[in-house]
């Protein structure tokens, strides 16, 4: 039986803003907010073949390097309910390059992932948690603005417990 691992592939928030919106997750109560720093998905966590990893390293060095950096702007909040329970900051500009890098990082051969919803680029700031920590985050953030260059997606893996761990940045050209 193949050995597999979770994986991840992200981009991560800069300093001053990635400190911010971690710690308003933490402040709605939501769980995930001391295992999960502040960042913008592009390949949710995903079971893989552990001996794939090599492969999916290669993959996504190719990706980045077909990818531009891009500018990210993040603006206000927006909320994925009824559907889902979460309230999120969101990206203003940088969506279509998001949805580019997402889509390329998923088509890697090792890589079977189903969406259960469409990809929509954002940063999670509550989740899972009571409505009124959901209406607090959302209000608390609605004026929130922060822009900064993506020069690189984040590649991470988790054991099973704890935070996830970055195991290699890769720049885009």
């Amino acid at each position: 039986m193949p050995r597999t691992t979770k994986v991840g592939v992200a981009v991560d928030i800069p300093e001053p803003w990635g400190r911010e919106l971690t710690e308003r997750r933490a402040i709605a109560g939501d769980p995930q907010a001391a295992f999960v720093p502040a960042h913008v998905t592009l390949l949710g966590p995903t079971e893989v073949d552990a001996d794939a990893l090599p492969a999916i390293e290669k993959h996504l060095a190719a990706v980045a390097s077909a990818h531009p950096s891009f500018e990210l702007h993040l603006r206000g909040t927006g909320t994925f309910r009824p559907l889902t329970q979460v309230v999120f900051v969101a990206v203003a500009t940088g969506i279509g390059e998001c949805e580019r890098l997402a889509s390329a990082i998923a088509a890697a051969e090792d890589i079977d992932r189903q969406l259960k919803f469409p990809y929509h680029p954002h940063v999670t700031i509550a989740q899972d948690v009571p409505a009124e920590a959901l209406d607090a985050a959302y209000e608390d953030l609605a004026d929130f603005e922060a822009r900064f260059e993506v020069d690189a997606f984040t590649l991470f893996l988790h054991g099973g417990e704890g935070a996830w761990q970055p195991r290699r940045d890769f720049p885009l050209r």
